[in-house]
């Protein structure tokens, strides 16, 4: 016998965990990873888009509206409109790119409201619109409406700078007589436009007593609100004012012709000072037929110029009815004889009737 032990060699086989798998987990994977991406375009869509775009693409989706389809498109995705710049969707299969449309278009679901498909005119009006336009639809009149309110918007907050503007040309000069001028200097809103008045004070007069030479003072004061006014485009009114101060008995002048005289040497004043004369629009002499303080007809307040820069709208419509001080003037300019005569005639007549 063999003393030596026989030698047993043992082989273990490792497994590997199992043995392969295969490649099943990366098609769940990218099915994952796939409605993720869907999820979060989904979102930003939903940002994106405003709500009639979220109709229409909700109706494209909607086997009852595509029935209803017009050839004109607006019964499809949108209702007729697009969700792209012109050009930017090549075919139909191309991704569209949302973007948000400058006028807004009629609601798609009021577009597919039963309409037959044919070229009929009652139809094509249906479509494209008519004066009684629907909810969500902007008319030229509405167009136009908005375009006014936005050039008066700009006109107000241009007004409004000139208003800082002149006050703070004002406030940083070192002129005494200049700020004397200036404490009797009122700037205000208007339905006309933006109205500048410089007003007389109790010791510090804009004109010598029944004249038209302007003070140095005046001329100054005159000279800082046509610096302002002259970089605007609009018309502008000029009107004096007295008060009810009579001119001596005998004298062949008046108060009209005052208060005419120092609206036009104020006139003359801005276009020394680089006012623009065609922006002129009117020189209109008030007399005292219209105080800023009817209660004291002798007030000194009551004598001022009135500088007014017209609105746009009052500018483009010469023919409207006439403001206040424009209605006054034509009817206080009335000779006193015709005014006798015509109450006469109207007198007649009623007692004729009676």
């Amino acid at each position: 016998m063999d003393n030596h032990a026989e030698s047993v060699i043992k082989k273990v086989k490792k497994g590997g965990h199992g043995g392969h798998h295969g490649g099943a987990w990366k098609v769940a994977y990218a099915d994952f990873v796939t409605a993720m991406m869907a999820f979060f375009l989904l979102l930003w869509l939903l940002n994106a888009t405003t709500e009639e775009q979220k109709m229409g693409i909700s109706n494209y989706f909607d086997p009852t509206a595509i029935s209803r389809s017009t050839r004109s498109g607006s019964g499809g995705l949108l209702g007729g409109t697009s969700i792209t710049q012109p050009g930017a969707l090549k075919s139909a299969g191309s991704p569209p790119m949302v973007s948000t449309p400058t006028v807004a278009r009629p609601q798609a679901e009021e577009t597919e409201s039963v309409e037959p498909d044919s070229d009929d005119p009652e139809n094509i009006e249906s479509r494209t619109g008519s004066d009684e336009d629907e909810e969500g639809t902007i008319t030229q009149q509405q167009l136009e409406q908005l375009l006014q309110q936005q050039e008066a918007a700009r006109e107000a907050a241009q007004f409004a700078e000139a208003e800082q503007l002149i006050r703070k040309a004002i406030e940083e000069s070192e002129d005494k007589e200049l700020k004397e001028a200036a404490e009797g200097l009122e700037i205000q809103s208007a339905k006309e436009g933006l109205r500048i008045q410089l007003l007389d004070q109790e010791k510090v007069a804009l004109f010598p007593l029944g004249s038209d030479e302007m003070h140095d003072r005046t001329r100054k004061l005159l000279e800082k609100v046509a610096e302002i006014i002259k970089k605007l485009p609009n018309k502008i009114k000029i009107s004096g004012h007295t008060d009810a101060r009579p001119f001596a008995p005998g004298s062949q002048r008046t108060n009209w012709d005052l208060s005419t005289e120092r609206a036009n040497a104020s006139r003359r004043t801005l276009n020394e000072f680089g006012v623009d004369d065609s922006r002129i629009a009117q020189v209109v002499g008030m007399a005292d037929r219209d105080p800023i303080e009817p209660n004291d007809p002798m007030a000194p307040a009551n004598r001022r110029i009135s500088i007014v820069l017209l609105s746009q709208s009052k500018a483009d419509n010469p023919d409207q009815q006439p403001t206040d001080e424009t209605k006054i003037a034509t009817e206080t300019s009335l000779p006193k004889v015709k005014l006798e005569k015509d109450t006469a005639e109207k007198n007649n007549r009623t007692q004729a009737v009676n």
